[in-house]
């Protein structure tokens, strides 16, 4: 009956595939996380023949693989090793498109593979006569770690097995399944990206790169900026038309400055480190999405009247000073900065194009969207007269610097949601503390302010705002908890001589894990009760499966995954035991009620 029943399941499942026929599989995994299933694409395969294997994946809700090695803590993503006897040669697996998966705790983007997918493997056997015919069992292994939100495994997962019959009569002309159409390029161990690439010619792209850069200029991270810049314009073209010109072709080489700083940065990431330089890289450094957000918060309070900005001479380019130059190149290249954090979608697609090109086109291409952006100022420069058609200032230019404030406000608050969730609250209480700093500044003083009182004033404003940094904004620090690696012998001898234990199972793939340390362990009056308690520390690395804490873990403790936290006390029989990220206090609890050294 479980054999019948077994067969029945194994029938549902391969039902729900949509793109594929029913058939039974040969093979089956089934765990409380996912459940694998292998179906062939055909019944018998012809010697020197090509065929393959479709194993498909069930996960429970909330629950990933790793699809990328580059993306995947550890490098533990999914991969499949399969063997069989020397008739049998396999191909690289075929991956589907992995979505994105924004974790939340160490505020990086990973691809991974969820829900329902299928993983193809293509096979061949050789040339060979045999009129009876044969069948070969091939076996194929599963490595990789499942996680979930709140906990990562890295299963021993059975290992796969199939029979393929080998028949010189057969006919493969009615396939349960077809492979995708994918180029050979994207036959390899890593997830096929098989995303619609772009089939623009190179005058199309650079046609593209050249939309990309004049969308710049409607960004709103760049809007605060627009009313000096068109100060700048309007002042220039009070001069003579020679010097007009210059200065914008100044601030347009500005612009240019800032994207010859990401060629060069695509360049030597491409020709020394292999990799390439993706546009969103800077917004997955938790600290620089940290500094954009509070730059549009300052913005933001400038736009609302909360203080000024006076422009010095280097800025406000007077006339015949090198420092106006100067102050034009360092406008423009701050303007370029300022349209990272909400660049459209045609700006990434541009970039990306550029990065898969030979170095020479891709930095041209890079070159063309600062060309774009910087195009309009340099037209307006070029012929002075298009400036009389510029609206004269008034109510209603106040009224649209106010608009922009929120609108600033919404970028920098969106960008506070993606750090990790450990740092939001402290972020949002320095920047209510940097907001009361910027109103010190302009609010407490006025023009007629004493120089001495005004300095006082905005010197206490800046120490003030250092303070809050150092306070909310602490600098990453070493660990303050002694781990030792872990040892059963050592683990048991303190336990017999009545010493407090903690073990802290761990993996470097689990996300959760890291988590755990930035909640829990990074906080000193725990590291320090650890310390006055005597607790052996123990640090369980469960990265690989061979590991002893591994086996320990599965063997001795009986627990399914990590993160794990595991408090012996003495005079208890059974230890505590945590499985989520937040038991700080609960930890600190225990700690508390033992006694000293």
């Amino acid at each position: 009956m479980r054999k019948k029943a077994a067969i029945i399941l194994c029938l549902i499942l391969l039902l729900a595939v949509d793109s594929f026929p029913a058939s039974p599989p040969t093979d089956i995994i089934k765990t409380d996380t996912v459940t694998v299933t292998i179906e062939q694409q055909y019944e018998s395969v012809r010697p020197g023949a090509e065929s393959a294997f479709a194993i498909h994946f069930q996960l429970a809700k909330d629950w990933h693989f790793y699809a990328s090695a580059k993306t995947a803590p550890g490098g533990m993503n999914l991969k499949l090793k399969p063997s069989a006897e020397k008739l049998i040669s396999f191909s690289e697996p075929i991956f589907p498109p992995p979505i994105d998966y924004f974790d939340e705790f160490s505020g990086q983007k990973l691809d991974v593979f969820s829900d329902k997918f299928t993983v193809f493997l293509p096979f061949s056997i050789e040339d060979f006569q045999s009129e009876a015919g044969t069948s070969l069992t091939v076996n194929i292994d599963i490595l990789g770690a499942i996680c979930s939100k709140t906990e990562c495994r890295m299963p021993d997962f059975d290992r796969l097995s199939a029979e393929v019959k080998i028949d010189i009569t057969a006919v493969m002309d009615n396939p349960g399944f077809a492979l995708p159409d994918l180029p050979k390029a994207s036959l390899s161990t890593e997830p096929a990206m098989t995303g619609r690439q772009a089939d623009y010619s190179a005058l199309g792209a650079l046609i593209l790169a050249l939309l990309a850069g004049l969308s710049l200029n409607i960004m709103p991270c760049v809007w605060p900026v627009l009313p000096i810049i068109v100060m700048r314009l309007v002042e220039q073209a009070k001069q003579s038309k020679g010097k007009s010109v210059s200065l914008g072709l100044t601030f347009c080489l500005g612009i240019l400055l800032f994207f010859a700083c990401l060629a060069a940065a695509n360049i030597i990431l491409q020709l020394f480190y292999g990799t390439v330089l993706q546009w969103g890289d800077p917004l997955r450094i938790p600290s620089f999405v940290m500094l954009i957000a509070f730059v549009l918060i300052v913005l933001a309070l400038f736009m609302f009247g909360v203080f000024t900005i006076v422009l010095p001479s280097s800025v406000a380019g007077k006339s015949g000073s090198q420092k106006g130059y100067a102050g034009a190149v360092g406008m423009g290249f701050l303007a370029a900065i300022l349209s990272t954090p909400c660049s459209f979608a045609i700006l990434a697609a541009a970039f990306a194009w550029a990065q898969a090109q030979p170095l020479p086109v891709g930095t041209i291409a890079i070159m063309f969207i600062g060309i774009g952006m910087a195009l309009p100022y340099a037209i307006l420069t070029s012929i002075p007269a298009l400036l009389k058609n510029i609206p004269r200032p008034g109510q209603w230019m106040e009224l649209f610097k106010q608009a922009i404030g929120f609108v600033l406000l919404i970028i920098a608050v969106k960008l506070i949601a993606a750090l990790p969730q450990v740092r939001r609250m402290d972020v949002l209480y320095f920047a209510v503390v940097l907001s009361f700093c910027a109103w010190m500044w302009g609010s407490w003083v006025g023009y007629n302010t004493k120089p001495v009182r005004k300095w006082l004033i905005r010197m206490i404003a800046v120490i003030l705002a250092i303070f809050a940094g150092r306070v909310f904004l602490p600098a990453p620090t070493g660990e303050l908890i002694d781990w030792q690696k872990y040892d059963s012998a050592s683990i048991q001898t303190a336990l017999t001589n009545g010493r407090p234990v903690l073990i802290k199972f761990t993996a470097d793939w689990c996300l959760v894990c890291q988590a755990v340390d930035k909640i829990v362990y990074s906080r000193e009056d725990i590291a320090k009760l650890l310390e006055q308690k005597n607790v052996l520390t123990i640090k369980a690395d469960t990265t690989v499966k061979d590991y002893h804490a591994t086996l320990a873990l599965k063997n001795i403790y009986n627990e399914p995954g990590v993160p794990v936290t595991v408090l012996f006390t003495p005079g208890k029989i059974e230890p505590v035991r945590w499985r989520n990220m937040f038991f700080a206090d609960e930890l600190k609890s225990q700690l508390d009620q033992m006694t000293g050294k």
